[in-house]
């Protein structure tokens, strides 16, 4: 198949619908060096493909994608810190700039970067069990990598920040309630969902669907451009501070951070 180079992120297409699971499902797909690599470059091949008219975003196993793989984090090298944010820049603008419809099937917790990639897609289904959080902050960075741009976008700046700041984890049904999914889907037909929206775009009016997709993405290209620069550079800035250093040594001692503001 067209996409079988990548090792972390599995595809099936039937019939115009991609779908693609992020699969580290023993890591509850959290986002290593291999994967972030992946996803900054699986967007703009996606939007080359012709045989491609709509993609489901989805997880393997339990969880959609539970954010940066810490212990990628505690080990990383100054080059590798480069190489992540320039990927992270590109991957954000792929995934804005895709043509195609995208729609998220939020199968179980979503945190960070997993909760940033999910809400830049066009239509978002969420599984009742579904958590989603952003709680960059918790681990001593700014909320960089696209959570600065999209969730005031979605829900407004004083609810943004509530999250942004604390890091604090949404249920599926609050996140609907304040409008930044669409919908609550019972149990485990959240894939079922998020399929059925995808085939009905694909096999819709392809043509019109993509422009006003793309006329409606002028709105939030116009906050990225804004807003994921600034964001982040100023989390590259906080990986090298002490406050982040002691975050990351306390999650895997598996204790409270002391944070000094440093």
């Amino acid at each position: 198949m067209h996409y079988a180079h990548y090792k972390f992120i599995a595809f099936e297409l039937d019939a115009g619908v991609l779908t693609m699971r992020l699969n580290r499902p023993e890591a509850m797909n959290a986002i290593n060096a291999g994967l972030h690599e992946e996803l900054s470059r699986v967007f703009a091949e996606i939007a080359s493909d012709r045989g491609v008219h709509a993609v489901v975003l989805t997880g393997e196993g339990r969880g959609f994608c539970g954010g940066g793989d810490l212990s990628w984090f505690r080990d990383i090298t100054p080059e590798g810190v480069d190489k992540l944010f320039r990927e992270a820049r590109k991957l954000i603008i792929d995934l804005l700039e895709l043509p195609q419809p995208i729609i998220a099937a939020i199968n179980g917790p979503a945190a960070g970067l997993g909760a940033t990639l999910a809400l830049f897609c066009d239509i978002i289904y969420a599984a009742e069990s579904a958590k989603i959080a952003d709680p960059h902050v918790r681990i001593g960075v700014a909320a960089g990598d696209g959570g600065a741009a999209i969730w005031p976008w979605l829900v407004g700046p004083a609810r943004a920040k509530q999250y942004l700041l604390t890091g604090d984890s949404l249920t599926a049904t609050e996140a609907e309630r304040i409008g930044l999914i669409n919908e609550v889907v019972p149990g485990d037909a959240v894939l079922e969902r998020a399929t059925a929206m995808a085939r009905r775009m694909a096999d819709g009016p392809r043509l019109a669907i993509a422009a006003s997709k793309a006329s409606v993405n002028k709105i939030l290209r116009d906050t990225v451009n804004l807003v994921l620069d600034t964001s982040l550079a100023l989390e590259k800035e906080n990986f090298y501070s002490v406050d982040h250093k002691e975050a990351i040594k306390a999650f895997l001692e598996k204790r409270p951070p002391v944070y000094l503001g440093r």
